[in-house]
């Protein structure tokens, strides 16, 4: 069948009321008109992102809940394409008016105007409608997870056992949130794609202190697509490593300044390589030549030992999707194989502007931003050592355990602290010490990861970039980096 032409003069006299309670197929018809509007305009391409948000956070400071906070948030994006060039202009309006007048607005900064009297205007032909929410039974995920108050019960829970377990303690913080978002994709491509997403977070923090003597050591977990995840979180066991770990590091002798090879435990110890390594090879660093790497792919770039991915598949991963926020599945990308360099990621923009392929990683906070190409689960693969003959390897070195926070240059200069490190002699762990902070540059330390270990094991974390604040995984085995500064004292 051959798609309906409108006539621009009947543009003003065009009225639609989609369902306003969740994305579906009353959305084709609007949509596709308005995608239609923007390619009669001259635009190349235009995309549109609708989304409803219900956020809340719960925080219990020792025996008391000092904040509940909920957010609910419901608006639209379009993005327009000239070419190479584009805009994006957001609304929180999604009546049929309001989207038209987003439209207007960007195609007009890029210097369209919508046809006018008698010019055809095609609707676009979007896809089979795509709902993964309904395909997955995401539908009922909000209805069925914690509410307020039993949230506040199981922190306060937690925090009770953290007190009951811990010696010294200060201050005692557990944290909980829950970010439930419905989002629709339709663009000029023909993509029409509906999902659910549900991601949660809790932990704990703990500070203790004896005289001058003070430690911090906290410890989050993610997970995506679980409504009983709170419910299930088995904070007996955490707050008992939380504690362990404190008391180790509250008399922990401090590190002294120089050169050392380290060992970095699994888990969130692939923040690193996050930092330093993953975001200089989004393409959003290519097209600012601002990556030692734009240059590089297929060639030698880190130890032969180091293979590293980034992908959106891992189950409950804090970084794991059904579609990015382009509408495109997410797939497996091999990043670094033996030390070569294979493959960035890159969005829709990206692909645009540099001619990288998508990798389904065009991802953002909210509809306030546009899509750029971020990291989902990113993280160093098994390596072909034993956890003794990495540790072995090492006459007098430092074990990074717990890592902290830190900061990253725009070309790969880092330095990150280490909340729980411990001195290694003779290949084995030794004295507690604390104050290590870790200092170098990406293009560096990826010649000097010469040994991983079999445990790989994934860590929930957050990325800020261009497209706003996304849930990520971070990951890796234990790896030997052959030398690096430590600062101390």
């Amino acid at each position: 069948m051959s798609p309906i032409l409108l006539v621009s003069r009947e543009i003003p006299n065009l009225s639609y009321h989609p369902s306003i309670n969740h994305f579906d197929l009353t959305w084709e018809k609007p949509l596709s008109t308005l995608l239609g509007m923007g390619r009669a305009a001259g635009a190349d391409f235009v995309e549109f992102f609708l989304e409803k948000a219900n956020y809340i956070s719960c925080l219990a400071e020792d025996d008391t809940i000092t904040s509940i906070t909920p957010r609910l948030s419901t608006g639209a994006g379009v993005r327009v394409f000239r070419g190479k060039q584009d805009c994006y202009v957001s609304t929180n309006n999604l009546t049929f008016s309001g989207l038209k007048q987003a439209l207007e607005k960007a195609l007009s900064i890029l210097g369209f105007n919508l046809p006018q009297g008698s010019a055809f205007i095609p609707e676009i032909n979007l896809e089979m409608f795509r709902d993964y929410a309904a395909a997955k039974n995401k539908d009922n995920w909000l209805s069925n997870c914690s509410n307020m108050q039993e949230m506040g019960d199981i922190l306060l829970s937690a925090n009770n056992k953290l007190n009951k377990t811990a010696n010294h303690v200060q201050s005692r913080r557990a944290a909980y949130f829950r970010d439930w978002q419905e989002v629709l994709i339709a663009s000029s491509d023909g993509i029409f794609a509906r999902d659910i997403r549900l991601t949660q977070s809790v932990g704990y923090n703990l500070l203790c202190a004896d005289g001058d003597n003070r430690s911090s050591i906290g410890k989050r977990d993610g997970d995506t697509s679980n409504p009983d995840f709170l419910r299930k979180w088995n904070y007996d066991t955490v707050a008992e490593e939380v504690a362990e770990s404190a008391g180790k590091m509250l008399y922990a002798d401090y590190v002294e300044s120089g050169q050392y090879p380290v060992i970095m435990a699994n888990q969130f110890g692939g923040v690193i390589f996050h930092e330093a390594c993953g975001h200089l090879l989004e393409t959003t660093q290519i097209e600012r030549k601002s990556t030692p790497f734009m240059d590089k792919k297929g060639e030698k770039i880190a130890h032969e030992n180091l293979t590293a991915w980034d992908e959106g598949l891992s189950e409950n991963a804090f970084g794991s999707i059904d579609m990015d926020d382009e509408g495109m599945p997410p797939q497996r990308t091999l990043l670094i194989e033996n030390g070569i360099l294979k493959n960035f990621l890159s969005d829709r923009a990206g692909a645009i502007r540099t001619g990288h392929p998508r990798t389904g990683s065009g991802r953002r906070q909210s509809y306030s931003f546009a899509a750029a190409s971020r990291m989902r689960n990113t993280y160093i693969d098994c390596g072909k050592y034993t956890l003794d003959e990495v540790f072995n390897s090492v006459d007098k070195g430092i074990y990074c355990k717990k890592m902290g926070g830190g900061s990253v240059g725009p070309t790969g200069e880092f330095n990150f602290g280490v909340d729980e490190a411990y001195l290694i002699e003779n290949g084995k762990i030794t004295k507690p010490l604390k104050g290590a902070t870790l200092i170098g540059e990406a293009k560096e330390i990826m010649t000097k990861i010469s040994m991983s270990s079999q445990d790989l094991a994934l860590a929930a974390g957050f990325c800020g970039s261009v497209s706003g604040s996304i849930y990520v995984t971070v990951g890796q085995p234990h790896i030997k980096v052959d030398t690096i500064t430590v600062g101390g004292r």
